[in-house]
């Protein structure tokens, strides 16, 4: 293998060592972090139970990445903003509400398609 390619691949799976490093210590630090990998075992969990089919499947894997991912970039932008404007900012706060707001709008969907998911499969249970 070429110098090169093997430099590059090397800093290509250093790349996946960084990632996991930064979900980590969001896992370790972030409340909310914490809050929604909690809720997202749980919805896995119940949705074993459940037996979803494998679009629904998609669909829960889908929703929680993205909820997930939102988390992981409002920690970002939060820890970026308080490194380059630590002083209290109007701007800033802007930023960082903003990004708040794209996390709750995703857990708002992502409840919303949980009651898609589970809604009809508990009633069927809960009537047998």
């Amino acid at each position: 293998m070429p110098e090169d390619l093997m430099k590059g691949f090397k800093k290509f799976l250093l790349g996946f060592r960084w990632a996991g490093e930064g979900l980590v210590y969001a896992l370790k630090t972030q409340r909310n972090m914490q809050v929604h990998a909690a809720a997202s075992l749980l919805a896995l969990s119940l949705s074993l139970w459940l037996n979803l089919l494998p679009l629904e499947w998609a669909v829960l894997f889908l929703t929680l990445g993205l909820v997930l991912s939102l988390e992981l970039l409002n920690t970002a932008l939060e820890a970026s903003l308080n490194h380059l404007a630590p002083e209290i900012h109007p701007q800033v706060k802007i930023a960082k509400d903003v990004a708040a707001g794209a996390v709750l709008a995703a857990s708002i969907a992502a409840v919303a398609v949980g009651l898609c998911l589970w809604g009809p499969k508990l009633l069927n249970v809960l009537r047998h």
